[in-house]
């Protein structure tokens, strides 16, 4: 057996931790015991319907009550999970179903796994051809035990944002699984007896489906999990159950912690307890350090300790961590000259008043070695300013594409991130942007989430919703576009005044003036299912 499945197993016989669903309506608690023997049930079920060692399964359910053993019995059939981008109340199902079904020639499906509440989908996946077995049918399948399984074998093919119309998955393999989860428990000291991991993220999203199932259910720990639309319907209760199971470690993207600070700023004294939590993870997006001050200065009437607050980073294609600071550090900034850095690709320290603060996102975890290059190949030293490159046993081998395989590394091992940024002379990671996002303007780089910031300061923008847009992307003088949201988007004096602040802001904080902005409705922004902005697709909402 590869180590990952062993001790999967093997955590089922001897664990008395599980994980607790349904809150806040029906909660129910399973030992992992207990989800094993469903899962034996449903690998027996897919054992009869022919899903063997190597096969790639799609599964498309929204409770982490059936997507736990689901995983778990696919994974005993030594096939791979591809959890399934989800129709939203605003999805066209035509377009969806053609894009998932895309999707699923892609990675050679032999099945869809569906589950609550997309059992409707049954006959539109049907009538394209693809073979659909319901998580009812599986929990009547007979008890199989579990097939051999290898370190190479593929655990788990998870599609990057915004992977539709032209999908590729990162391919996680059992190897990789089993080094990411013992480099991030290692790097946070998690106590198995302890530790109580509390999650709304979607488990299609590699932070949600790695950080808090996979790994939960490897070495047995104690989770509670809940689905995105519980969390958006009363954000609160994210942390009013953290105060009732005690909860130690939570993640979330920086949105979540700005919606998390507003409300925990209107709550009522006592209304929860946050004592217990000693690592709120931001990653997933761009860390806002504003945001991190809110969410410290409104959690402290409840408890929250402003060490437990860690800005991370991790991607899909490191299994999940990249870098994690220690316990207790809280929020650690690095302030930099940002002339320096814009014109000269340099992370100078400053203590000048217009000094740029970057949220640094903690050191490499164990097993994983990182370095700086710039656009030539070349080793940068400590705070230049380049393309991060990372390696180790947790770097995915390659992604599944619409033709074919394609290796992730380079000859040495090596994987391109795509992101700018550098090491501190702590070996502390600071990341600037995505290559790809950076504007050029008077020799300057720019980066998007600065301007985004600002835009984001203005009275009446909705947070988490403004995105600047390049422009003239490869000519020689670049500039720039910026949208936002705002619940006001009718009134036309409100728009102007939105647009005035949005470009003061914006030329004051950052020196650079929009070619135009456009303010928007709620929704009109796009993301990806993860949350992050799609500024390629904004384009579109700007008028030159």
């Amino acid at each position: 057996m590869s180590k990952f499945t062993d001790e999967m197993y093997a955590t089922a016989v001897t664990s008395n931790r599980g994980l607790v669903t349904g809150e806040p309506d029906a909660p129910l608690r399973q030992p992992w015991g207990e989800i094993h023997r469903v899962a034996r049930r449903m690998a027996g079920a897919l054992a009869a319907a022919g899903i063997g060692h190597g096969d790639a399964i799609g599964i498309l359910a929204g409770q982490p009550v059936d997507i736990a053993p689901s995983c778990q019995g696919i994974w005993m059939r030594g096939a791979s999970v591809t959890m399934l981008h989800q129709p939203t109340p605003r999805t066209d199902l035509a377009v969806w179903a053609k894009d998932t079904e895309t999707v699923i020639r892609m990675i050679d499906a032999k099945a869809v796994i569906l589950g609550a509440p997309f059992d409707a989908a049954k006959p539109l996946l049907e009538e394209r051809g693809i073979t659909v077995v319901t998580v009812a049918e599986l929990n009547e399948g007979p008890e199989v035990e579990p097939v051999e399984t290898f370190e190479d074998d593929i655990a788990l093919q998870q599609l990057t944002s915004g992977s539709t119309g032209s999908p590729k998955a990162v391919q996680i393999t059992h190897e990789n699984f089993y080094t990411n989860a013992y480099a991030m428990i290692d790097r946070i000291k998690f106590s198995l007896d302890d530790d109580v991991m509390v999650s709304w993220l979607p488990l299609f999203h590699d932070m949600g489906m790695v950080g808090f199932l996979s790994v939960p259910m490897q070495v047995g720990a104690e989770v509670v999990s809940i689905t995105p639309m519980d969390f958006l319907r009363t954000p609160l209760l994210w942390a009013q159950l953290m105060g009732k199971y005690k909860g130690t470690v939570t993640a979330a993207p920086n949105f979540a912690y700005s919606l998390l600070a507003r409300r925990l700023r209107q709550a009522e004294d006592g209304a929860v307890d946050l004592s217990s939590v000693r690592y709120m993870w931001n990653g997933a997006e761009p860390v806002d350090p504003d945001t991190m001050t809110a969410l410290a200065e409104a959690g402290a009437r409840f408890g929250l300790n402003p060490s437990a607050l860690a800005p991370v980073y991790g991607m899909a294609e490191t299994t999940l961590a990249v870098s994690i600071p220690d316990p207790d550090q809280g929020q650690v900034l690095d302030f930099v000259d940002p002339d320096i850095l814009e014109a000269m690709s340099r992370a100078v320290p400053s203590s000048k008043p217009n000094a740029r603060p970057l949220a640094t996102l903690g050191k490499m975890v164990p097993n994983l070695e990182g370095r700086v290059i710039d656009g030539d190949g070349e080793l940068l030293p400590t705070r230049g300013v380049g393309i991060i490159e990372v390696r180790g046993k947790a770097v995915t081998p390659g992604y599944v594409t619409l033709e074919g395989h394609k290796p992730a590394q380079d000859p040495d091992g090596w994987l391109n991130t795509g992101d700018v940024g550098y090491f501190t002379e702590d070996g502390l990671v600071v990341v600037c942007g995505r290559i790809k996002d950076v504007i050029i303007m008077g020799g300057r780089n720019i980066y998007p989430t600065d301007i985004e910031r600002a835009a984001g300061t203005v009275s009446g923008v909705r947070p988490g919703n403004a995105v600047a847009v390049r422009l003239d992307a490869g000519q020689k003088r670049e500039s720039f576009a910026v949208a936002v949201e705002t619940n006001n988007y009718q009134d036309p004096d409100e728009v102007k005044r939105i647009e005035h602040e949005v470009v003061h802001a914006v030329v004051s904080e950052v020196g650079v003036r929009p070619r135009t902005v456009a303010v928007l409705g709620p929704g009109s922004i796009p993301k990806t299912s993860s949350g992050k902005l799609r500024r390629t697709t904004s384009a579109s909402l700007v008028r030159d």
